[in-house]
């Protein structure tokens, strides 16, 4: 059996150059060459949003945004990781704030020098129609801002790229927290489990878990994965 040979690419990290094998992802390839990485990696399966990068491939006067998780190197590739991104970000009381675009204007009154020019949606690595939703939270469309915006991993690269100074991804998340308290009927079988848990009828359950032995407690998480969450 013939031994493989590794094939490496080059790539230029914050302006130093280095080669990786072919394939990884920029997050692996980052731990490669020798990078800790302690802020800006989470889950690794590109839903947390905190792994945001920025890269301009060779040739290319583009530059091109992604998770480090989920974009794969390509050769001469430079790249930048981004940690954190310091967007406005009002403060509220869900609870004393109705759900009307007059009150989302007031906590975030730069969302009205939104031009249009959808930067947002072309820096979104969700590949989401940022500029749709922003367009829908000035109209007070709460509903379409949800639909919209559901799926925002809240990597901030929206902000960083507005000409307008607009936190997209933070005006998103008022409006669907908002919706979510004042506006989505409140769920019936989630009043009756609450109530269920209140009266102590997993009282005996839990304190059997508590004294459980981590293979028991291993075992029983396998069997509610298995059965998606419906077995007992």
């Amino acid at each position: 059996m013939q031994n493989s040979v590794l094939k490496m690419t080059p790539v230029s990290v914050m302006g130093n150059k280095y080669e990786v094998p072919q394939g990884l992802t920029i997050l692996k390839a980052l731990e490669y060459v020798g990078f800790e990485v302690k802020r800006g990696c989470g889950c690794r399966g590109g839903v947390c949003g905190a792994c945001v990068t920025v890269y301009r491939p060779k040739d290319d006067y583009h530059l091109k945004f992604g998770l480090a998780c989920q974009t794969v190197v390509e050769p001469d590739i430079q790249l930048v990781q981004l940690p954190y991104m310091p967007a406005h970000k009002a403060v509220y009381s869900i609870r004393n704030t109705s759900p009307d675009n007059k009150n989302i204007i007031k906590l975030y009154p730069e969302l009205l020098r939104c031009m249009g020019c959808n930067t947002c949606t072309q820096s979104c690595p969700m590949d989401l129609e940022v500029m749709n939703y922003i367009s829908a939270a000035i109209r007070g469309d709460l509903k379409a801002v949800v639909e919209l915006s559901m799926e925002c991993v809240m990597c901030g690269m929206c902000a960083a790229r507005c000409p307008a100074e607009l936190s997209p991804f933070n005006i998103a998340l008022l409006i669907r927290r908002l919706y979510g308290k004042h506006v989505v009927p409140r769920s019936a079988h989630l009043a009756d489990r609450l109530t269920e848990i209140k009266n102590g009828k997993f009282k005996n359950e839990l304190a059997k878990l508590k004294q459980a032995d981590m293979q028991t407690i291993a075992k029983k998480h396998q069997e509610l994965q298995a059965s998606k969450g419906s077995a007992v």
